[in-house]
């Protein structure tokens, strides 16, 4: 293993500082910053802030200049090799002449592993890899799923009370937790490539699905809103179909497609399990549309049949300080769970206090 010294792991720690600024902006690419280091002063530093603009190197490079020649670049990914909308940030560091590059991770994107690391070492430059690895992963988890397992990294988000109720009896449900919680909810969804509910939520609460807080600065993208859609019932009137950015609706029964279309909505035939969409093929499906993160916005049937299928990566529950009663619906819905041995297994990797409410983030072990 390379021996990195204190001094790489801050730089590299400020190029994971950089590429998190691009957290609401870069979809579908990665989140990557660089910092350019001579002589042990910074001298270029950048990020990627949206698709077709420039990389991470080539701002930073920018900013060097002719002090780029000689220096050291600490990279959180592997620099891209192929061309793109943009020019091989490859050959942008090799003509700048920087001396040595070290990578916190290789580029999962077949187009990219390895072959960047290895351009690089082919014209002269010195190149290490691995340095504060697990968080330039982190950063990047829905990029690392949709290439390594063909699916977007899947976050599943429930409002409940403390006694764990997501909604009355009736469907009431807006709204349980606070302001402050609703706000950090927003910002899941500026940092989601799609946001997925099904039909029923679509005609009980016509949802918009839209991040609605002007101080995230999203660029103006918005999330796309993938609906469950059996037999294609969504309303034409649904308030989403008016809606800046893409609805796709996913079915296993299309012959009435040409009214959903009409309005607004882009329709998808998946295989059927059970006669609904089968979860997996359509998460596939969102992959090929080069979707990295999925915020799950649902009632506890899907939540329920999304976690049955270890289809979710990741729960944000957010919990009010009341309590709703026995006459409530729950968080999931499991019918096949009917032992304590089937219960779920979850690692509770952060609590905090968001306003009044308690968000716990949580991921199955």
């Amino acid at each position: 293993m390379t021996d990195f010294q204190p001094a790489d792991y801050g730089y590299m720690a400020k190029a994971l500082r950089l590429a998190k600024r691009g957290v609401y902006t870069t979809h579908p690419n990665p989140r990557v910053g660089c910092v350019l280091v001579k002589s042990g002063a910074i001298v270029g530093e950048g990020w990627h802030r949206m698709a077709g603009e420039a990389h991470a190197e080539i701002n930073a490079l920018a900013m060097a200049g002719e002090e780029a020649r000689g220096s050291t670049a600490y990279v959180t990914l592997e620099p891209c090799s192929h061309h793109g909308k943009t020019r091989p940030c490859t050959d942008a560091l090799i003509d700048a002449g920087v001396a040595k590059v070290i990578a916190a991770m290789g580029d999962p994107n077949p187009s990219v592993s390895g072959s960047g690391f290895d351009m690089l070492r082919n014209a002269g430059i010195e190149v290490s890899a691995g340095l504060l690895q697990a968080e330039a992963k982190a950063l990047n988890e829905g990029f690392m799923s949709r290439f390594t397992r063909g699916r977007p990294f899947v976050r599943l988000k429930i409002a409940a009370s403390l006694d764990g109720r997501t909604a009355m009896s009736s469907g009431e449900s807006q709204w349980i937790t606070g302001v402050a919680a609703r706000q950090d909810v927003q910002r899941l969804r500026a940092a989601s490539g799609a946001i997925l509910t099904g039909v029923s939520t679509v005609i009980s609460d016509d949802p918009s699905l839209t991040v609605r807080d002007e101080s995230i600065d999203t660029d103006g993208r918005q999330p796309v809103r993938a609906i469950l859609d059996s037999q294609l019932k969504m309303p034409l009137s649904a308030r989403m179909l008016a809606l800046p950015g893409s609805t796709l609706v996913f079915c296993v029964d299309d012959s009435n497609r040409q009214p959903l279309e009409n309005a607004g909505a882009e329709i998808h035939l998946v295989p059927a399990n059970a006669g609904r969409p089968d979860l997996e093929a359509a998460l596939r499906k969102l992959a090929e549309f080069q979707i990295n993160d999925v915020l799950v916005e649902a009632g506890p049937v899907l939540a329920g049949s999304l976690v049955s299928a270890d289809l979710v990566d990741e729960l944000v529950i957010y919990q009010a300080p009341h309590m709703m009663g026995s006459e409530t619906r729950g968080m999931v819905t499991t019918p096949d769970w009917l032992a304590l041995d089937h219960r779920l297994d979850l690692d509770i990797v952060d609590i905090r206090k968001i306003g009044k409410d308690i968000r716990i983030t949580a991921r199955p072990q």
